[in-house]
Formats: C-alpha cells, structure tokens, sequence
C-alpha cells in the first residue's frame, strides 16, 4: 500500500513538474493569456498539498497566517484579501519578466497607496518580493541591488507562476469550485464550518472514503503526449463514478463564466455554454469526448457565489455586474467567437480590434483608427443594395400577458432591448440570459387591452445625397490618379494632364494624346497673341474661339501699367506653357500671363546692370524664361577677358597698384596672396600707394599679414640699418644670436665676406658692437654653430668652404695631443706605427717634403 502511494506521489509529481516547466517558458517567453491559464489551471488541479506544489514561497505559511477568523465567512474574507495582494505580486512578476519592462521597475515605494493597502498588509508579501529581486533595504522601499543589471528572467517567471497558481486555488476555494478542498481545510479548520443558510438543495456530499478511493491521477499514457494536454482537467479512472456524484459545479459556464451551462464534458468534467463548448472540443483531440446536454431543471437555482469572468489582462476574477476590472480596470472582452475567428495571440497589453483589425494598446478603451469600442463585436458585412429593416415592434401596453417578455434589459450597459434582437444594440454583446422588466400592475379597470397591430415596413430610404456625391468624388479622384499615372510614364506632368482633361472636354480622348496633338498649336497661338497684340487690346477682344474672357478683370489690369505696349515682344513655347498652365488652360489670359512674367523679368536684369532690353528679351527667349540662363548669358561677354587671361600661357601680370578700380586691385590682393579679411587688402593698398614709402609688394603684404596695426606696420617696413643707414623692411634685416643689432642683407653678407677672407677667425664677430668674444670657450660652440647656418645661406660656396676651413684648422690648433708638420700639407703625423711612417715619409717625398724622412721622423720623436 505504501509502494503505492509512493508511486502515485512520483506520478503526480512529475506530472506536476511538467506543467510547471511548459507554463514557465509560456510566461518566460510572454506567451498568450490562455495557455498561461490553462497551465496554471491543471497545476491547481493535480491532487498535491501546497507543501509540494510550492517551491519557492511558503504557500502553507501564507495561508496559515493570514486566514484570520472564527467563522467560514471571516476566513473566506481574510482569504480574499490574501488573493487581492497575489494579485499585485503578480503584476509585478509580470511587469519583470516582460521585454518592455516599467521605467522604475527597480524600486518599490513603500508610500504606495496600492502596496500599502495590499502587499504590505498580508504575512509574507515582502518575501515574495525578495524572491523577485527586491533584497536590497531602502528607507523608502525595496529596490534590486546595485550590481545587478538584468533581473533573473527564469527564477521571476517561476516565483510568478506559483503565484498565479495560488491565488487561482485560492479563488476556487472561495468560490467553493476547488477540485481538493481538502488540503486546505486541514489547515484551516474554519473552512469546515457551514454557513447559516445551509447546503444546497441539489449538492450531495461526497464520503471521504469514496473521495479516497479515487484515483485522482493521470495515467502513464499520458505523460507521453504533448505539454498542451496535461494542461487538461484530470481525469478520474471510473467514469461511471465521476457521472454519478454530483460535483461542484456553477450556474455559468466554468471557462467564461458568463454564459448558462449547455453541456457537461464527462471526459475533461468541464460544465460549458454552448459557444464554449464547440471552441474547447474543436480540437482533434478533444472531439471524441462524451457530452451530455444540461437543461436548466439540472442546474442549480440558488448558488451561494454570483456568476463571475476572468479579466485576461490580470486574470483577475470579478463579479458579473461589473463591466471593468477590479485591480486594473480595463473593460471585459466579448465573447470567444467561432474556431475560425479565434484571434491570434498579442500580448496582455494589447487588443485587436474586430471591425479594422488595428491593434491597439491596452490602456485605450476605443480603437485608435475606427473609434469602435473595446468591446463591439465584427460588424455584419455590408450589403450593395440596403435590405429592408424590420420596425421595431410597438411597445407593449401595459398590463397584457406577455408582454414583458419582449423586452430585455443589458446586464452591460442597462439598455432596454426588444425580444427579436438577441445582441444589445448599445454595446453589441449578446443577451447573457432573458431578463424581465418589472411590470407595474394597475386596476384593471384602468387598462385597455389594445392589441399589437401589425406594422407595414417601410420603404427603403433613398441613397443619400452626400453619399452619391462622396462617391462621385472618388470615382472621379481615381480617374484623376490613372490618368497622372499613365501621363508621368510618357512625361507629361501632372499640371498638364489636369488642364489638358479640363480643356479637352471629350472624354474618349486621353488628356496625354490631346496634348501631344493641340497643345504645340495652342502654344504657338499665344505666342503669336503676345508678339502682335498691345496689352489694351488683350483686355477687350475675344479669344479665337469666340468666347469672351470674363475673369481678366482687376488682376489684369496691371499690364498696362508695367508695359503700355506688347507688340513685339518674342516668346518662348516654355513661357507660354507655363502662362497657360498658371491660367488653367485659358488662351487669352495665358497671353496677358505671358507678357507680365516677361515684362517683370526684364525689369528684373534691368536691375542688376544689364540695360539693353532687346538683349535682355532676346535671351530670356533663348533659355525659356529663365533669369538664371539668360543671367549667364549676359554675363559671358563681360568674363570673357577672364576667360581668356586663365585659359592663356602667359605669365600672370602682376598687380598694378595704380588701377582705377580699387575694387579689383583688392580681389587680387585677396585671391593671389590669400590676406585674412577686405581690410587687410585694402590697408595693403594704401601702404603701397604712399608716395612717400617705396614698398614692395610681398614686403607690405607678409606685413599686413601679420599685424593690421598701420603705425605698427610703418615701422617694420622702415628700419634703418646702422652701417650704410639705409631703410629696409624687417624681413631684409638680419641679426646675429649674440647680440641685438641688425644689419641688411648686403651689409651681412660683405662684412662676414671680407672677415673670411682677409683677416683672421676672430674676427668674424657683429659689425655693430663686436660681440661676441671669441677667446671664450663657452661662447665660441654655440656662436659658431649658428653662424654656420646663418653665412651657409648669404655666402658665396668659395667663401662658405674657406670659412670651414679656418675653423677647422682653429679647433685643431687648440687641441695639444696633435702633432703638426710645418713642411707639407698634409700636417698629420701618425705616431703608432713604423710602417706608417715610410708611408707619411714616401708620401712626403712626392709631395716635394725637403727634409723627407728626417723631418717627420724628427717631429716623431
């Protein structure tokens, strides 16, 4: 027997296991509301203690805690409260495991009225939180710790589902709908108290024995099948047994619980309406099941709980009467709808609307494009003829019998309906159930009996007039769209098309193959009106075709003004399109057009130089009336010298300072020598045209360059050097390192010539003040070294070589480790080696050495 029930325990747990895996990665991965349910439904429904159900929060403890009363009335509230608060962390389990997740989802406030109220008020509330992630204290709240980044999608989607999974049972339980009541009323002994009122009249009481003896598991079969299955009710092993006791069951169906009880499911023991129940058993492998009609004598009458609906945002289970949720107000959905419109799966945040298809987010009641409500059925389609609607039938007279049963009130909305309508004509949900009005008796001495008189139906109304002139606008508007169409494939634009359908009037002929055909003409018409015809004419005449022109009145009378006379002017078939375009096809309006924008566009280059008009006319002809190209054109004369002087092989000239275009004199200061601003090119000019400075050109310029100080400018272009007091430029002035003074350039270069030349090293010092000393060892690297730099560039390369040489003879003369030959020149003599000296003596020799061998040997010795 013990080997039994350890076996049965494995089943149910596994089984367990299952359902809870499948309904975690629905939730995981924000599957649909119904599956979501319906595996949470199977765990509440697999025969294990919460003890065992529960793995992650302490179910028993909660409910141990927090079911307070001594009666089965204060228990069931106490426990209702405890639901209202799983409800809340629900939500927050869903808002964590959600990819859109809140801004704040981090934290939770302590101050909030809802956690305050519900959370915060039951045993065990921040323990769940915990479990979330929420383990961080703060002294307004919870919140994640900081190293925490992401929370852990897997263990929030299984602490949620035991959540949901519990607040399910315990709905059950206050319902008195739950399959095993058993567990806990062990724990709460209150459970087991009747209510005053006493049982029902059609329940019948189950004996524990017989409730023990049931096998209230699954077969091993069906283990093996796919996880939507064992998200079905368990089914018990003897079904003539589950048929034979009366169990728990509501007035209303046990899936919407809306609806009255159709049918009974001996295979899943569901009590279904009849929409229900073709939905739940158009699945392959719910078609087989056995069903048995249910009338209403079957039904219970009085039922200790009202028929109730499950919100699908927050499955939270609310009274029929309401029409939005409790915990987060939005609307109830309709009614499931057949098989082959069940709607696809969107998230809990959002709704699909049955009339457009739009979907919408869950907070909007009405749809965003057809604004239908939430909760409007699919309307019927509409037919191409109007049907004949039926009257409504007379409202009864008071007092007959039977009359009140053709009027229905909407449990919904509270709108009074008439029998042959079985869906509200306010908010178009079905008739849950007839509902009577209360009929108001009188004396019936005061009551004429009048009978319901049958009623002719009316006519058909006639089309209305705004509807046949919508229509008529979008037949005509998709015309329109295919005629541009076919126009841009052959290049016609769709101005023309539009003006071309307007002044064509025959609707046979296309409006491109019209302007292919007349508008050439046409043009060559108003080009012809404006080239013979004076503007007081155009006024007063009548066009070709014998129309007299009534819409040239105060806009036209502007060309008289502008252009007393239009004879003679030339025009361009682009202009006169573009004049008959703006006058909508009009020819002689077109003409007037013509002759103004003509007349303004010669005004217009007029204004910028160019004053002969018949050069103007004549090349606003050649471009079509545009300013641009006519612009270019007559400006090409005046670039052509430009032209000529870029494109040519001769030097550029330079710059005459003396041009009587300063303005020019300055864009070629600006544009040769790149000055930073206007200024600077003109302060450059007039320092140059000083007659009092002979400056050069680049000596002003690098200086303007560098400061915009005319005073200060002054200066640097006149220094005078203090050796042939001459003025030059600064940048003509060179200096030494070791001294202030500076000389120009040629008096540098012959001061430093004649030193190398004719006198000795030390004497290569500045020619002003003498500095520096060359006996000074300290000075004489550094001095050197930069007047090798300075003399490499101003002298000449004889000079430049004979300096090297001096210095270098300088260095070695000082050097007391070298041994020096007075007689040859090559100086040098090597004391290491014998060998080497028959070399420096043999070379001595032909070098013209007089004491040969015995000199050099002498100084080696």
């Amino acid at each position: 027997m013990n080997n039994k029930k350890y076996r049965m325990a494995s089943i149910l747990s596994n089984q367990l296991e299952e359902v809870r895996c499948h309904a975690e990665a629905c939730l995981h991965s924000t599957g649909s509301v119904l599956e979501i349910r319906a595996g949470i439904l199977a765990m509440a429904n697999i025969p294990l203690p919460p003890s065992a159900k529960y793995h992650y929060i302490a179910a028993e403890t909660m409910i141990i805690e927090n079911s307070i009363g001594n009666n089965r009335k204060e228990t069931i509230g106490s426990l209702q409260r405890l639901s209202t608060a799983l409800n809340i962390l629900e939500k927050y389990g869903c808002n964590l495991t959600s990819s859109s997740r809140p801004k704040y989802w981090r934290t939770v406030k302590h101050n909030n009225p809802v956690f305050r109220a519900t959370v915060d008020a039951i045993q065990g509330g921040r323990a769940v939180l915990c479990l979330y992630g929420y383990s961080n204290q703060q002294p307004d709240g919870l919140s994640f710790p900081d190293v925490v980044v992401e929370p852990d999608i897997e263990k929030v989607a299984a602490v949620t589902l035991e959540v949901m999974s519990l607040r399910m049972e315990l709905d059950m339980l206050i319902k008195e709908a739950h399959p095993h009541p058993e567990f806990f009323e062990r724990m709460i002994p209150s459970l087991n108290q009747k209510d005053d009122f006493g049982p029902m009249s059609d329940a019948v009481a189950i004996p524990s024995s017989l409730r023990e003896s049931q096998p209230l598991y699954m077969s091993l079969s069906s283990l093996s099948q796919s996880p939507t299955s064992a998200f079905l009710p368990v089914r018990t092993a003897n079904a003539s047994t589950s048929t034979s006791i009366s169990t728990r069951h509501t007035a209303n169906c046990t899936i919407c619980a809306i609806f009255p009880v159709a049918a009974h499911c001996n295979s899943c023991v569901q009590w279904l309406c009849t929409e229900c129940d073709k939905l739940y058993h158009s699945s392959a492998e719910r078609a087989n099941h056995h069903r048995t009609v249910v009338t209403s004598s079957k039904m219970r009458k009085n039922h200790s709980s009202l028929p109730s609906w499950h919100c699908t945002h927050c499955t939270r289970v609310n009274s029929i009467q309401d029409i939005l949720c409790e915990m987060c107000e939005r609307p109830r959905l309709a009614s499931s709808g057949p098989a082959k419109e069940f709607p696809q799966p969107f998230t809990i945040t959002e709704w699909q609307c049955k009339s457009c298809t739009v979907v919408n987010t869950g907070s909007s009641i009405l749809c965003e494009v057809c604004e239908r409500p939430r909760l409007a059925t699919k309307p019927p389609a509409t037919p191409t003829h109007p049907l004949p609607t039926p009257n409504r039938p007379a409202a009864p007279v008071l007092g007959m019998p039977g009359d009140p049963d053709s009027q229905w009130v909407c449990q919904f909305c509270t709108y009074v309906n008439y029998t042959p309508v079985s869906v509200c004509e306010m908010c178009d949900l079905p008739r849950p159930e007839p509902a009577k009005m209360p009929v108001k008796l009188h004396p019936p001495s005061q009551v004429k009996r009048v009978p319901v008189l049958s009623v002719k139906p009316k006519d058909p109304p006639m089309e209305d007039p705004d509807l046949r002139r919508q229509k008529l606008m979008r037949e005509e508007g998709l015309k329109l769209i295919e005629l541009i169409r076919d126009g841009e494939k052959k290049g016609v634009s769709p101005e023309e098309v539009y003006t071309g359908m307007r002044i064509s009037g025959d609707s046979n002929i296309l409006p491109c193959d019209w302007l292919n055909a007349e508008l050439p003409h046409l043009l060559d018409q108003i080009c012809a009106m404006a080239a013979s015809s004076r503007a007081a004419d155009l006024k007063t005449g009548l066009n070709q075709n014998g129309l007299s022109n009534e819409t040239g009145t105060a806009e036209d009378t502007g060309v008289e003004e502008e252009q007393p006379r239009g004879g003679g002017v030339t025009l361009s078939r682009a202009e006169a399109k573009m004049a008959w375009l703006s006058a909508g096809g009009e020819t002689e309006r077109a003409a007037r057009q013509s002759l103004r924008d003509r007349h303004a566009k010669v005004k217009e280059l007029c204004s910028l130089g160019f004053t002969d008009k018949a050069r103007c006319q004549e090349v606003l002809r050649q471009n079509g009336g545009e300013v641009r190209g006519a612009l270019s054109l007559l400006q090409r004369p005046l670039m052509e010298p430009f032209h000529q002087r870029m494109w040519s092989d001769q030097p550029e000239p330079p710059i005459d300072i003396n041009h009587p275009d300063k303005q020019r004199v300055c864009r070629r200061l600006l544009a040769v020598y790149d000055l930073p601003s206007w200024g600077r090119c003109e302060l450059a000019l007039s320092l140059l045209q000083e007659r009092t400075a002979p400056y050069s050109l680049d000596d002003v310029v690098q200086a303007v360059r560098e400061s915009q100080d005319r005073d200060f400018i002054r200066r640097v272009l006149a220094k005078e050097c203090p050796i042939c007091l001459s003025d030059f430029p600064h940048s003509k002035m060179q200096s030494l390192t070791s001294c202030q003074c500076s000389v120009c350039c040629g008096c540098f270069q012959q001061h430093f010539t004649i030193a190398v030349r004719d006198k000795h090293i030390r004497d290569m010092v500045c020619p002003v003040c003498w500095e520096p000393d060359i006996n000074d060892p300290e000075h004489l690297n550094s001095y050197f070294s930069t007047l090798d730099i300075q003399l490499r560039e101003c002298l000449e390369p004889e000079v430049y070589d004979l300096f090297h040489k001096k210095l270098t003879e300088q260095a070695l003369i000082k050097d007391p480790k070298f041994l020096w030959c007075s007689h040859v020149s090559f100086n040098l003599i090597f004391p290491f080696a014998f060998v080497y000296i028959g070399y420096y003596v043999f070379a001595n020799h032909h070098r013209g050495c007089s004491n040969n061998f015995i000199t050099c040997y002498t100084h080696l010795y």
